[in-house]
């Protein structure tokens, strides 16, 4: 049995955003096309389905993680800003998506919230690992190990 440490974290979070979408568990609010990731980013972000790919890795997160707060994972997604001739300084990514993603990862009973933050239930376990057993099948240099 294949679980989310034996294959690669990229290619798992595709498959798993893939699914997510695919299954309507998890549906991108109303702004998510007009919003930065962070106020260390200048732009929004290029990809359309952006939220489903976060949602896949904040899910992938909690399940290594967890119990994980929205404050952690806002420090998971942050990043440098770019200050001008200023030296760079780091800031941290929303809350309001981490927020909202976490909420509906709950919603489909991925996740849980406990004392000291979210832990992944067994059905999001075993969606999990469904899907690294997947990814494994799919890339062959993966089924040697």
């Amino acid at each position: 049995m294949s679980t989310v440490y034996d294959v690669p974290a990229d290619l798992l979070i595709n498959q798993v955003a893939k699914e997510l979408s695919q299954e309507k568990k998890v549906n991108p609010p109303e702004w998510a096309n007009f919003v930065k990731t962070g106020v260390h980013k200048e732009r929004r972000p290029e990809n359309n389905d952006w939220w489903y790919v976060r949602s896949a890795a904040i899910l992938r997160r909690v399940y290594i993680d967890g119990p994980v707060g929205v404050n952690s994972l806002r420090t998971q997604y942050g990043g440098k800003k770019d200050l001008g001739s200023s030296p760079e300084k780091f800031r941290r990514g929303s809350g309001a998506i981490i927020r909202g993603a976490l909420h509906q990862l709950e919603d489909a009973g991925f996740v849980e919230k406990v004392e000291g933050g979210r832990v992944v239930t067994s059905k999001g376990r075993s969606f999990l690992d469904k899907t690294s057993v997947l990814v494994k099948k799919e890339v062959p240099e993966l089924a040697k190990y």
